[in-house]
């Protein structure tokens, strides 16, 4: 009988984790749904999804503290990943957030809204995502699907090709980001009610190859 397909979600102290894992597990009952702080784990996942919550430059230091900075990279490089909120900002090559280098895994800068009047910062609650190209991730999701945001920071990638989803506060920013095996979001999708299902039940199947 086959094994089950695990699904690590990256713990490096910062994020609301159990949250992702309870979606997940929902969406993927057949899978093992794991929240785990061991690299090799991480590389021997079939899956990983990487999380983030809080100030950029407190989750670099954390990742570096853990030691995880480069399982995260090769995870990047050879299966299913799936990059959340600062999680997809740490890809980038540098943040606005405390001028900290991310990961410089994808091409881009991360930078901070403009204060404008009216305009409240963080970016919370919930907005709609226009999908930029035809990905497996939009797969049953309606273009202009709402999801649920917070955030003050957003990702600036350097390769228009890069941008999978958008999002108008005012202006229009990238709220997702696709390459080869890597999907990242701004939003929460495991906050995001039937469309953020929706996503991570497509990624619990997805085959980028």
């Amino acid at each position: 009988m086959p094994r089950a397909q695990r699904i690590s979600i990256v713990d490096y102290g910062m994020g609301n984790l159990r949250s992702v894992q309870k979606a997940l597990q929902h969406v993927a009952p057949e899978a093992e749904v794991e929240i785990t702080s061991q690299a090799q784990r991480i590389r021997d996942a079939d899956r990983v999804v990487f999380p983030g919550q809080g100030a950029m430059p407190d989750c670099m230091r954390a990742l570096k503290e853990h030691g995880l900075g480069d399982a995260v990279a090769q995870s990047t490089r050879d299966k299913p990943f799936l990059g959340l909120c600062i999680g997809q900002q740490m890809l980038f090559e540098q943040s606005a957030e405390g001028d900290t280098p991310g990961l410089a895994l994808l091409p881009g800068r991360v930078r901070a809204f403009e204060r404008a009047a009216g305009l409240k910062i963080p970016h919370m609650g919930w907005n709609e995502v226009w999908q930029a190209a035809p990905h497996a991730l939009w797969n049953g999701i309606a273009d202009g699907s709402r999801f649920y945001f917070v955030h003050s920071f957003y990702c600036d990638p350097a390769d228009a090709g890069l941008t999978a989803g958008t999002t108008h506060y005012p202006d229009g920013f990238t709220s997702a980001i696709a390459r080869d095996n890597i999907f990242a979001t701004q939003f929460h999708p495991e906050k995001s009610s039937a469309a953020g299902l929706t996503l991570l039940s497509n990624f619990s199947t997805w085959d980028p190859t």
